[in-house]
């Protein structure tokens, strides 16, 4: 009699501690099912490409005014931090907008991004994200799980992709965005 009433209550407790860890990620799961976090990526600006050899150029003056549009276009998303990679022109293209935004930028390493950590690194922030016609289209794509964009042309410095997260669900969205820049002479 004594050992059925033992091993009731161990199938008994095992029951109660199963269910509250059950619990537990439901809660979890509601908690992240309703954060939205908010991602633009774009490509760097127009680069200085006077000097073939230079594998780190800056951005033209054509470039420079892009990285100034961009700064206006996202005045009203309230960006809680800025990513870019180690290379003139994309530190010159996100610059503006972190001088406006008063935000320090981190630097990433395209190919070293773990996705699933930088997803909740980030968990229910705005993010501008700045890259390369290479980088750019993957990394969107990894974030939403499919391929659905495929590397830039080289004179395409307009793109704006946006990608929200909401829990598990992913949506984008590309547009293009022209600037009246001043052309290179």
């Amino acid at each position: 009699m004594q050992r059925i009433k033992s091993l009731y209550i161990i199938i008994l407790t095992t029951l109660i501690f199963a269910s509250c860890k059950d619990d537990s990620k439901v809660t979890q799961d509601i908690n992240t099912n309703g954060v939205v976090s908010t991602f633009y990526f774009i490509r760097h600006a127009e680069k200085d490409r006077t000097d073939p050899e230079n594998v780190d150029p800056e951005l033209n003056q054509r470039g420079l005014g892009r990285a100034m549009h961009w700064a206006e276009i996202l005045k009203d998303v309230d960006l809680d931090i800025i990513y870019t990679t180690d290379y003139e022109r994309t530190s010159m293209t996100a610059a503006p907008t972190a001088v406006k935004k008063e935000l320090d930028v981190k630097y990433y390493e395209p190919q070293n991004v773990n996705i699933e950590q930088f997803k909740k690194d980030n968990l229910g922030k705005n993010v501008l994200v700045v890259g390369h016609s290479n980088t750019t289209p993957d990394f969107v794509n990894q974030m939403i799980g499919i391929d659905l964009y495929y590397e830039m042309d080289d004179t395409d410095n307009g793109s704006l992709f946006i990608v929200q997260i909401v829990g598990q669900q992913a949506t984008s969205q590309r547009l293009h965005i022209n600037c009246n820049c001043p052309k290179e002479r």
